[in-house]
């Protein structure tokens, strides 16, 4: 059983490290899902009703087969897909009860697509995610302490000058984590956020993300990483919730099998304790 009130004191046990002193007034929230299920088409459900309880402080990784129903579930939680039925609760609140500005001052995303340059410098880029919480037109000295420990912490502060469009995926990738870094949020939501990193790169984020003192959700497509950094695993399967459980629990060669039609070879992982996996076919 997870205890949310270890999880969040967990995580709050890096307040006091200096690089995330901006994260000071963090104030890590609940998500809860009633019943949410989505569709764009009027009988054919692509989310199918789930239910589920992401607490306080936790690290939660959502994963499943291409086409399974991640990427669909994110966009319920940051507000973006209305629920076709549901509710989406942040901190017990409807988050449709909230304006978009709200909920960007609460819930920060890192997407897949990072989309168009529009002509700015890296910092340019990840200042922007200062806006929900701006109160006055202008930038204070303490914002652009904001921009700059964002941008170290993702090792992407020699690109400041850079301009966006000039990156290669990996970097806009460690760019767009730094914007929402930068947003100070209490929910932190990333889809597929190692895409384009390289191995190194891939670990430093996870580090770092499981060291913030919010709640994370994040989709991945690596078993191992899943395993390594989440507090419980997400299983995800045609649009319906397979399990939810810490990984050992979860990652099983019988549901791995069902799941990604692979089999499996789960060993304990030296250092982490954690389950380690050698996939192989045998059709």
């Amino acid at each position: 059983m997870i205890n949310p009130t270890a999880l969040t004191a967990k995580n709050h046990d890096h307040k006091d490290d200096s690089s995330y002193s901006f994260f000071a007034d963090c104030q890590p929230a609940s998500i809860q899902l009633k019943d949410v299920a989505w569709s764009p088409y009027r009988n054919k459900p692509l989310l199918k009703p789930i239910t589920i309880e992401v607490h306080a402080g936790e690290f939660l990784a959502i994963v499943g087969p291409n086409g399974s129903g991640k990427t669909s579930l994110l966009r319920c939680l940051y507000r973006t897909n209305k629920p076709s039925s549901g509710t989406v609760l942040l901190d017990d609140k409807d988050i449709w009860s909230l304006s978009p500005r709200q909920c960007a001052q609460r819930i920060a995303t890192v997407l897949q697509d990072t989309g168009g340059e529009f002509g700015l410098s890296v910092f340019e880029m990840v200042e922007i995610g200062l806006t929900p919480k701006s109160l006055v037109w202008g930038r204070s000295d303490q914002d652009f302490q904001i921009v700059e420990s964002a941008l170290t912490l993702v090792d992407a502060a020699h690109l400041a000058e850079r301009s966006f469009g000039s990156l290669s995926g990996g970097e806009r990738q460690r760019v767009m984590i730094a914007r929402a870094l930068a947003q100070r949020p209490d929910v932190l939501v990333l889809d597929e956020p190692t895409n384009h990193l390289d191995i190194r790169h891939q670990l430093d984020v996870l580090t770092l993300l499981s060291k913030l003192p919010c709640t994370i959700i994040v989709s991945l497509h690596d078993l191992a990483l899943a395993s390594a950094y989440a507090d419980r695993v997400l299983v995800m399967q045609n649009g319906e919730m397979q399990a939810c459980a810490p990984a050992n629990d979860v990652f099983t060669q019988q549901r791995i099998k069902q799941v990604f039609d692979v089999d499996t070879i789960i060993d304990e992982h030296p250092i982490t304790q954690r389950p380690r996996f050698s996939f192989y076919i045998n059709d």
